[in-house]
């Protein structure tokens, strides 16, 4: 059995679209979510946001929205973005971080269109979590610590954009990068020479 790590924020909406797609996957692949947060790659990189650049914020959602239909999936703005997704990448923490955890967080808030910070969006979410008292449970020193973590790993792999896999060793970025490492999967013999 492969493992592969797989970084997301669900402030972005391409983990939600991404998350359609892992049936693709070998069955001899499993995948292990790893929250972050995204607004700490964008600083160590010094890069903007998405949704800092008007013209990329409306293509970026455009795209969102267009590759749901094509896939059959529905799709909900959240009513403000970007939000701060902070609590909610706490509570997938706190949930326990499954594919099934991060699968029901991501279709709460882009596939319903409910908020990712306001708290009783966060607390009917929990719910269907399963997570009682939740408001401590994100406050939880080592709930921070696992995120912090996570995303100081990230940080170190080099990753700058959500949803990214790492996988044996390489790094694939976005919904679109999934066939490109399935191949590679295949034959990691892919890149060689491609440094």
């Amino acid at each position: 059995m492969r493992s592969i790590d797989w970084y997301f924020d669900s402030i972005s909406p391409f983990p939600y679209l991404a998350l359609s797609r892992f049936g693709h996957l070998p069955s001899d692949v499993t995948v292990r979510p790893v929250p972050i947060v995204f607004a700490a790659l964008l600083k160590h990189h010094g890069h903007k946001g998405p949704a800092e650049i008007e013209a990329k914020r409306v293509q970026t959602f455009r795209m969102a929205a267009w590759t749901a239909a094509q896939r059959g999936l529905p799709f909900a703005m959240p009513p403000v973005h970007p939000f701060n997704p902070i609590a909610l990448s706490r509570l997938t923490i706190a949930a326990g971080g499954s594919v099934e955890v991060v699968r029901l967080v991501a279709s709460h808030i882009w596939g319903e269109g409910n908020s990712g910070e306001d708290p009783d969006s966060l607390s009917r979410l929990a719910d269907k979590l399963g997570v009682t008292d939740w408001q401590a449970r994100v406050s939880d020193p080592a709930i921070k610590d696992a995120l912090r973590a996570n995303t100081d790993a990230a940080i170190a792999l080099g990753i700058y954009g959500v949803p990214t896999f790492h996988a044996e060793g390489e790094l694939f970025w976005g919904d679109d990068a999934l066939p490109v490492m399935l191949d590679y999967l295949e034959n990691p013999a892919l890149f060689t020479g491609m440094r």
